[in-house]
């Protein structure tokens, strides 16, 4: 992104199966077909256009990672999110409204186009619009399973049809691990209002302990499988600095359980100049200001998360709860900002002022959050709706069974 500033909003998203809307701040040139704008190579060939579609439910980096690998498979890359509708009968309900999956995946940096309302399983006439009206080339999926309620492959006419491609899962993460993670901070909260939240904990947090290693805790805390490489924070990386006259705008934070709220503010804070740095706390940090079994998703998960997002620039993986002089000075930050809305309020009501020395440079500023959403309000909506959630993780803990029993290498992600 370097020192672009994007500026431009998310479009309305009331646009049925086939309105694709650009990502933010792209250029005329990527607009949908419909506008007869398609871009070409250089020599005239036109641009390779491939499609992956999802739910993109409690978005993670593996999704993100999905998607990076997708759009290496071509120039440019349309992603589908699934209606609500299609995903409560093909799944049960989803945790996330459409508006904020949405948000999610256009604030990706991999992804050109959007397409609302897309189906869950390709039909024909879908997949005559994709290659017909959006001019796509091949279509994507992991090679994780995708099934229909009868059994049936949701990507078996793409695969018939000849333009279908697979990329690799990545290991260590899934939407259902997560909820598990998120119920456990639940289950150990003592004002807990509903009885049903230590089942549901139980239910997603099956073989996921570190009681089952012979030597851990038996808290039935969980542990990520995740294995981070150099390799990984690369692919994620801009792999580009500040120049030399960049006004770096600093925001700090836990960023767990990467959801809407964090992309608008990300995107606001970007607006106030030319470089946005990122500072993510530790994992004993968060740990420290939110109790036990804080944070959902560990620093290296995290840092992926925020890295994948298109407003980013660079982070700081472990960043200190203080903001120093010493570390705006290092940085070259200009300004620092922190949101109106947290999970708790230790910028008032702490004993330590984390901010005190760019308050005290006159570079700190207080930006209003574009949302009231925390990853408390959506942990509180997996334990609202209980027996649903249960039943869609009996469905999909089946699934990753099978897919880990017959699992063959898929190439290099």
């Amino acid at each position: 992104m370097g020192g672009l500033m994007v500026m431009a909003a998310l479009l309305g998203l009331s646009t049925g199966y086939f309105g694709a809307l650009p990502v933010p701040g792209l250029p005329a040139a990527l607009l949908p077909s419909s506008f007869g704008l398609f871009p070409r190579r250089k020599g005239g060939k036109k641009k390779v256009r491939v499609y992956m579609d999802g739910c993109f439910d409690l978005m993670h980096y593996g999704h993100a990672n999905a998607l990076r690998q997708a759009r290496a498979l071509g120039d440019e890359l349309v992603v589908g999110v699934v209606s609500d509708e299609e995903i409560i009968a093909n799944k049960g309900p989803p945790v996330l409204s459409l508006e904020e999956r949405m948000v999610m995946v256009s604030g990706l940096k991999w992804v050109d186009e959007v397409i609302a309302d897309a189906p869950y399983a390709i039909n024909e006439n879908f997949m005559k619009k994709l290659f017909d009206e959006y001019n796509i080339d091949y279509i994507i999926h992991g090679d994780d399973p995708c099934l229909l309620p009868d059994g049936s492959d949701a990507y078996a006419l793409a695969k018939k049809a000849g333009r279908y491609k697979q990329i690799k899962r990545t290991e260590g993460v899934s939407s259902t691990d997560i909820v598990g993670r998120m119920l456990l901070c639940v289950r150990d909260r003592p004002n807990s209002d509903n009885p049903n939240h230590s089942n549901l904990q139980r239910q997603f947090s099956h073989g996921h302990s570190h009681n089952d290693d012979g030597g851990g805790s038996s808290s039935g805390t969980r542990v990520s499988h995740f294995l981070p490489t150099s390799r990984r924070i690369v692919q994620f990386s801009n792999g580009k600095g500040p120049g030399p006259d960049a006004r770096i705008v600093y925001i700090d934070g836990a960023f767990d359980l990467f959801h809407a709220g964090h992309v608008e503010i990300l995107k606001y804070a970007r607006n106030f100049g030319d470089f946005l740095l990122v500072g993510l706390h530790t994992d004993q940090i968060i740990s420290a200001h939110r109790g036990p079994h804080h944070p959902i998703m560990n620093l290296h998960e995290r840092s992926l998360s925020v890295l994948a997002c298109r407003y980013v620039d660079e982070v700081i993986i472990g960043a200190p709860w203080e903001v120093t002089k010493d570390m705006i000075t290092t940085f070259n930050i200009s300004l620092v900002v922190h949101g109106t809305v947290a999970e708790n309020n230790d910028l008032i009501n702490g004993e330590v002022d984390p901010y005190a020395a760019p308050k005290s440079m006159g570079v700190f500023k207080i930006i209003e959050s574009p949302r009231d959403i925390t990853t408390t309000s959506i942990m509180k909506r997996i334990v609202a709706n209980h027996e649903s959630y249960k039943k869609r993780n009996e469905k999909k803990v089946e699934s990753e069974r099978r897919y880990y029993e017959d699992k063959t290498y898929v190439g290099s992600d």
